[in-house]
């Protein structure tokens, strides 16, 4: 694995990270983009096992932290999802200039969906979406909260931390701002993704408490070319190392399958 560090055109500094497949040749690069509250290494470490498999099978895999997390700049009461966008941008150009002409999929994770949908407007050599748990709804996420976790982090004791302080802590330890609850009202990730013609496989745990798994199997059932893995009886995140494996088994397994049409 190699560490590099990138600028998005904003000059915020970015963690990069690049693994090189270890068959030759490549069978395409794989971009890895987390979710809100963890940074390049996803929730348990999941990326870098996802990564290691990724290579085992002939797959380049880069990896990156959006502003206000790991080890990029920033902060994380300014994390925006127009700043995550700018971010993910800057690691797609990275990936086209340093993999000219392979074919690059996604695979985001939770809170990476959206940037990642808002972008599918121009990602348009993008070969092929892998949807972790996606956040695709806004509004029944974080300002009308349907399940338990946002109830108990944006809820009423969370706006008015909010509305006070200008951030509320998720999960009593990320700091969220106003500017990025301003912009939930206004972006409509589903929308975009429907919109959208990509080859995508959702993976989705049917018991979240967090993202909502009916958005997703809806989503998947509305959109052409949508395949939907349901990890059965899973909250968010897959929450046991056999639901982990189970999540990274089955994208490694379409991805091979891909590469190969």
């Amino acid at each position: 694995m190699q560490r590099v560090e990138l600028s998005s055109v904003d000059g915020v500094r970015l963690d990069f990270a690049i693994h090189d497949s270890t068959v030759e040749p490549s069978r395409g690069v794989v971009l890895l983009v987390h979710g809100i509250t963890v940074d390049m290494d996803e929730g348990g470490g999941m990326f870098v096992r996802l990564a290691q498999q990724l290579v085992s099978q002939g797959f380049d895999v880069v990896r990156f932290s959006f502003r206000g997390h790991g080890a990029s700049g920033g902060t994380q009461q300014g994390v925006t999802i127009a700043g995550e966008c700018l971010d993910l941008q800057a690691a797609v150009t990275a990936v086209r200039e340093r993999f000219a002409g392979q074919r690059m999929s996604i695979v985001a994770a939770s809170f990476g969906a959206v940037s990642t949908a808002l972008s599918l407007s121009w990602l348009d050599d993008l070969y092929r979406l892998v949807l972790w748990n996606p956040v695709l709804d806004l509004r029944r996420t974080f300002l009308v909260p349907e399940l338990a976790w946002g109830e108990e982090n944006f809820g009423v004791v969370g706006q008015k931390h909010l509305a006070d302080n200008g951030f509320l802590l998720v999960d009593g330890e990320f700091q969220l701002g106003r500017v990025l609850f301003i912009e939930f009202a206004h972006f409509q990730p589903l929308d975009d993704f429907h919109a959208a013609d990509v080859p995508t496989l959702i993976v989705h745990g049917d018991h979240d408490t967090a993202v909502s798994y009916d958005v997703a199997a809806q989503a998947a059932r509305s959109r052409s070319d949508t395949t939907l893995h349901t990890i059965a009886g899973s909250d968010h995140g897959f929450d046991s190392r056999a639901r982990e494996d189970q999540a990274i088994s089955t994208t490694v397994e379409w991805l091979l399958e891909q590469s190969m049409s």
